[in-house]
């Protein structure tokens, strides 16, 4: 469980084996059934996550009505650094759809693996970079580009989560109604 999160960060930096140590004594096992909470709408984010195994929804609740932005699956982190960073409550929630494994790091903890770790503050620097500019394309996306690509290319970005998530998130993800989403997958499969 843990080598696949120190593998995750060795991408990106090197470790002493004293300093894989620290990064396995600061992260914890944690266990969410389907259906579980990982940030709650109102909570404060208190840590940030690398899924293991399993895959969450990030969403938002208008009004009543779920807004999904995001997906995390296996070797992905998982945080709502929104409300994580300043430590506030979280407008945005975060939901298994599957029974999940993580490996979590508080906030105090991640203060200690930053001045523990040589290039820890590297490592994160790297890894919201990341996030910051898959944000901005997210954003972008929705503003200028039809539902038809936004499908394409979650297809072509995630081909492996079309079985695992219900037609019902991917439309919302994409931006339409469910069955706008069946006309649009019918039209892409009659293009082929």
């Amino acid at each position: 469980m843990i080598n696949s999160l120190l593998d995750s960060i060795q991408n990106l930096i090197t470790l002493s084996p004293a300093e894989i140590d620290i990064v396995t004594s600061l992260f914890k096992e944690k266990t969410y059934n389907k259906g579980d909470f990982f940030l709650a709408e109102g909570q404060i984010c208190k840590q940030v996550g690398f899924v293991t195994r399993g895959l969450l929804r990030y969403y938002i609740n208008d009004d009543g009505e779920d807004k999904t932005y995001d997906f995390a699956q296996e070797n992905n982190f998982v945080c709502n650094y929104e409300s994580f960073i300043p430590q506030i409550p979280s407008t945005k929630i975060i939901q298994a759809l599957e029974d999940c494994e993580i490996l979590q790091i508080s906030h105090d903890d991640l203060q200690l693996f930053y001045k523990s770790i040589r290039q820890a503050e590297r490592f994160g620097r790297l890894v919201i970079e990341h996030v910051f500019i898959q944000t901005l394309q997210d954003l972008s996306s929705f503003y200028v580009d039809k539902p038809e690509y936004r499908y394409g290319r979650f297809i072509e970005k995630h081909p492996d989560l079309l079985q695992r998530i219900s037609q019902y998130h991917i439309a919302s993800y994409v931006g339409v109604k469910p069955q706008s989403l069946s006309r649009i997958r019918k039209r892409l499969s009659n293009e082929k």
